[in-house]
């Protein structure tokens, strides 16, 4: 299958500043899979426990794989899988 991989801004410079990276995998986990091994960097921003770490969300053609079958949720030929860290902010006070 190739999917395309979307990388937020701020994970571009584990990507050598590429946007989209077109990816082979018939679910996330293969998908993602194939990403590292390209780009291994991004594994260590990504993944944690043997899952993706809390703080990042994946979602398949607009879908957040966490209300899907997580990791395992399957990809078509033509899918594009969204990377996107969790934003802190906001005033505490």
């Amino acid at each position: 299958m190739n999917v395309t991989v979307r990388i937020p801004p701020t994970l571009r410079t584990e990507t050598a500043g590429e946007r989209e990276v077109a990816v082979a995998g018939s679910t996330v986990r293969e998908a993602l899979q194939d990403l590292t091994t390209r780009y291994p960097q991004l594994a260590q921003r990504i993944y944690a426990d043997g899952g993706l770490a809390r703080f990042v969300n994946a979602y398949v053609d607009g879908e957040d794989v966490r209300t899907l079958d997580g990791l395992e949720t399957h990809v078509r030929d033509g899918s594009t899988v969204i990377l996107l860290p969790a934003m802190a902010g906001g005033d505490a006070s």
